[in-house]
């Protein structure tokens, strides 16, 4: 049963949800430069690149009230040895408390929040601070790549690549003690979460996805099906049982390299440009966002000032996708329908 026609119509017109108040007036921006969940520099300046690229105008000509709360500060041990070849345990920890917190009282002030990374370790705050005030959350992941690693599977031991893993409540037992980590717990199930765009996955992440039974589409499935379709299974899945918020966790090298080079993951054979923003306006559609991550932008490893531009402005339209720009034109919200949103049960 796809959510089209009667029943998407009366979801959305009965939005009652503490989390969904005033939403389609305020935005928060949130900047989190950081780049310690992966190896390469440079991500941590993602945030300014983006804001560079125009986001700001852009969310404020789509009848927003826009808040830019600035960039966080986050503070970097001296001595962070590895744990379990898990690298700089203690600064990603201490980044994603910080960041939790912050996300936490953006979305309890009323805000849709836009997540600027940074690298996607930033994920474990972001949606652990989103479920503090939306515990009832789903979660939409577009990526490349699965980043359900745990300590144990991890080729490579950088947190970027098992944010995921800290979510779930079903591999709570598989997840070490990891130094920095004390103040988060896991908060979603399987059943929470739907992967979009995958195309390189560690064999370890393979068999957490098979035996958990967590939703995916790798980018063969939507060759095979159609965007269209995923994005009504999606719907499906996360939402026919009952409306909650979404949160939509974006990493950039979902997009095939040719669109979005400068990143520091690229995987080819992508999602295009068409693909990615009809993900993003059909989420939009739903009334239901309520959080989101833009993450992976790493302008050094642009190859010229132009691939730098294009991964900046494609990061733009994404988010502004995200809350209602549409390829009809940018226009107002009707005054009815912002009554209506904003009306309680």
């Amino acid at each position: 049963m796809a959510l089209r026609g009667p029943l998407f119509r009366l979801l959305r017109s009965q939005l009652g949800h503490a989390c969904q108040q005033s939403r389609a007036q305020s935005v928060a921006v949130l900047g989190a430069p950081f780049s310690k969940g992966q190896k390469r520099r440079g991500v941590e300046h993602g945030p300014k690149v983006i804001r560079d690229a125009g986001l700001m105008e852009r969310l404020s000509s789509l009848d927003y009230s826009v808040h830019d709360f600035g960039d966080l500060t986050f503070h970097h041990y001296e001595k962070d040895e590895p744990y379990m070849d898990v690298k700089f345990p203690r600064t990603v920890g201490e980044a994603n408390k910080t960041l939790s917190g912050a996300v936490s009282r953006a979305i309890g002030a009323g805000h849709t929040l836009v997540m600027l990374g940074g690298d996607h370790s930033l994920a474990i705050g972001s949606v652990s601070g989103h479920a503090q005030q939306c515990p009832d959350l789903c979660l939409i992941w577009v990526d490349a790549h699965a980043d359900v690693n745990t300590p144990m599977t991890s080729p490579s031991g950088n947190l970027h690549g098992q944010p995921v893993a800290f979510m779930l409540k079903e591999l709570q037992d598989k997840m070490p003690a990891i130094p920095g980590f004390s103040w988060t717990k896991p908060f979603l199930t399987s059943r929470d979460l739907v992967y979009i765009g995958l195309r390189d996955v560690d064999p370890g992440e393979h068999q957490i996805l098979k035996n958990l039974g967590i939703q995916y589409f790798t980018m063969r499935d939507i060759d095979r099906l159609g965007i269209q379709r995923v994005m009504e299974v999606t719907f499906d899945h996360l939402l026919a049982r009952k409306q909650r918020p979404i949160h939509l966790s974006f990493d950039i090298d979902a997009f095939d390299p040719s669109l979005a080079p400068a990143t520091g993951t690229p995987v080819n054979g992508g999602l295009t440009y068409r693909e990615g923003i009809y993900i993003t306006e059909e989420i939009h559609n739903t009334g239901l966002l309520s959080a989101m991550d833009l993450v992976e932008v790493n302008p050094v490893l642009g190859a010229s000032h132009e691939a730098v531009e294009a991964t900046a402005s494609l990061a733009v339209d994404v988010i502004a996708s995200s809350l209602g720009q549409t390829r009809e034109g940018a226009h107002a919200i009707p005054q009815l329908w912002k009554k209506k949103k904003d009306c309680k049960d």
